[in-house]
């Protein structure tokens, strides 16, 4: 009697060593297997800022060995992420990445997202709708409106009176707060312009506001594209040290100006971690069910002489800033 439960008892272990032994291989092999990301965002094609952004991406999924891959619509367009997104669940993804300019049109479809157990990071623009949307956090710079307030009581104690905030993307909440922001830190005076990303937009537009408002003496750009036009063609004209100029991230024309002394300051957000962090984070969540309960800030830092300039304008020429 006790010779058979033995032999049951060790048939038993048998048993429970093959089982473990199956999960292990089925494990290794789902190791084995590319942990698929996609990221979606409002970024448009040739902006600078997305294309550092990006090589984060490509960075850590060449570290990490994930695929991943990025789609964007070709102009500002929350309709078109959506069905974006929509894609990128069907397609059965490991992780999602999402910008969220306009929670109202996306959140349908990040929260079906995260109903087929599809973690989604928010980077970028979307820090006050994370649990809105149903994402797990976000990563990106702290607060685009206090951003944009800080900026405006630099330009204040600057002595600028009367200056303006070009809004390229006018419903993007981000960009939106970012105005907001820096009126409120100027003390209630700062006009909106709005334009396109369309470099003749931008230059139109200005050219027109700047003409008919000639008392004005600042201008805070909130895209390093729009910030590179102006450049160009306010050096032409011979008129960009009349005004106080700064703008929200960095390229390294902007970095060369601040260096230079014409612009007054660059807000720098570190997008290549925004597109890094995420891939390495998602990654880890996928194998190891490991993930961060809070939120990652990799901005606003301020550029603003010199000697930060040309340490970060090196940087930018390799595509990480």
């Amino acid at each position: 009697m006790k010779s058979r439960a033995k032999s049951f008892l060790f048939r038993g272990v048998l048993a429970a060593l093959f089982a473990s032994s199956a999960v292990m291989t089925a494990q290794a092999a789902s190791a084995d297997k590319p942990i698929r990301i996609a990221f979606v965002t409002h970024g448009q094609a040739g902006d600078s800022y997305w294309n550092a952004l990006k090589k984060g991406m490509e960075d850590a999924a060449k570290e990490t060995g994930a695929k991943v891959s990025y789609q964007a619509p070709e102009t500002f367009d929350p309709i078109a992420m959506a069905r974006m997104i929509d894609a990128a669940v069907a397609s059965k993804v490991n992780g999602l990445v999402v910008t969220v300019p306009d929670a109202n049109a996306l959140q349908k479809s990040i929260k079906a997202a995260d109903a087929a157990g599809i973690p989604v990071i928010v980077v970028d623009s979307g820090e006050g709708d994370v649990k809105k949307v149903g994402a797990k956090f976000y990563v990106g710079s702290a607060a685009e409106y206090e951003a944009g307030k800080l900026a405006g009581e630099r330009f204040k104690a600057a002595g600028a009176k009367n200056p303006i905030c070009l809004n390229h993307e006018v419903g993007n909440v981000a960009i939106d707060d970012r105005c907001r922001g820096f009126k409120d830190g100027m003390g209630g005076n700062a006009p909106v312009v709005a334009m396109t990303m369309d470099p003749t937009d931008v230059t139109s537009r200005v050219g027109a506001y700047l003409a008919s408002h000639p008392n004005t003496d600042g201008i805070l750009a909130t895209s390093s594209s729009v910030a590179n036009v102006l450049i160009g063609d306010l050096r032409k004209k011979g008129t960009l040290k009349k005004y106080k100029f700064a703008s929200f991230d960095v390229s390294p024309e902007l970095l060369d100006g601040v260096a230079k002394g014409d612009v007054f300051f660059a807000l720098d957000a570190q997008q290549y971690m925004m597109g890094y962090l995420p891939v390495v984070m998602l990654n880890k969540q996928a194998k190891y069910g490991l993930l961060p309960l809070n939120n990652v800030y990799t901005g606003p830092l301020f550029v603003n002489n010199k000697r930060e300039a040309e340490q970060v304008l090196k940087l930018s020429k390799m595509g990480y800033r």
